[in-house]
């Protein structure tokens, strides 16, 4: 199959991109900077990629982030960032995607554990991955073409711990492998409408 990961350069999406490649599909990899560049908050960055690219069998999207900071400590543009990157970002892929993605291809989102098990200051990222699960479990029922859509939604990895570990005390780490596996059932089986959970 031909897939293009977005987010490609990131510690999940270039496990990703390494596990697809391992299984014998072609990989493109897009993110802001490299061979093929997207900025997923622009959506007319988001259509020239797919104009750029053409058909393609699977997009997978390992975009995420957002901003952690206590809910009281909030401001109005800090929501905007979130959502309009990790949420919006992803559904936008999907809705510009489905023209150029395959009879019986796929999507593949990435969510996250923190719309279930909570943790300071994740209250933006908690709305962006319910809101992302939500989408997922209804427009994968709407899409042509025999299209699938899924999410993967993986807990901190044991990759990001310097940089995450102090967010997530006591929570077992997770592998960028086992999320990489996680991607890859999604995309090369026959699951629609799924949040698979690595935690």
């Amino acid at each position: 199959m031909r897939i293009v990961v977005i987010g490609g350069s990131g510690t999940i999406g270039s496990a990703v991109a390494s596990r697809l490649t391992e299984a014998g599909h072609e990989v493109l990899t897009a993110s802001r900077s490299g061979e093929h560049t997207v900025d997923t908050t622009d959506p007319q960055s988001v259509q020239a990629l797919f104009e750029r690219l053409g058909k393609v069998d699977a997009v997978v999207s390992a975009i995420g982030g957002g901003p952690f900071v206590p809910t009281p400590q909030t401001r109005p543009e800090q929501v905007q960032e979130g959502l309009s990157g990790k949420l919006a970002g992803q559904m936008n892929l999907v809705i510009q995607g489905l023209p150029y993605v395959s009879d019986g291809g796929s999507f593949t989102l990435t969510s996250g554990i923190l719309n279930a098990v909570p943790v300071r200051g994740g209250a933006i990222a908690a709305a962006i991955n319910g809101g992302l699960e939500s989408f997922v479990h209804v427009a994968s029922h709407e899409l042509p073409r025999d299209i699938r859509l899924n999410a993967v939604s993986p807990t901190v990895l044991e990759e990001s711990l310097d940089k995450y570990g102090p967010v997530f005390p006591g929570f077992e780490p997770t592998t960028g492998r086992r999320v990489a596996d996680a991607f890859l059932r999604s995309v090369a089986g026959l699951e629609n409408g799924k949040v698979i959970r690595i935690w």
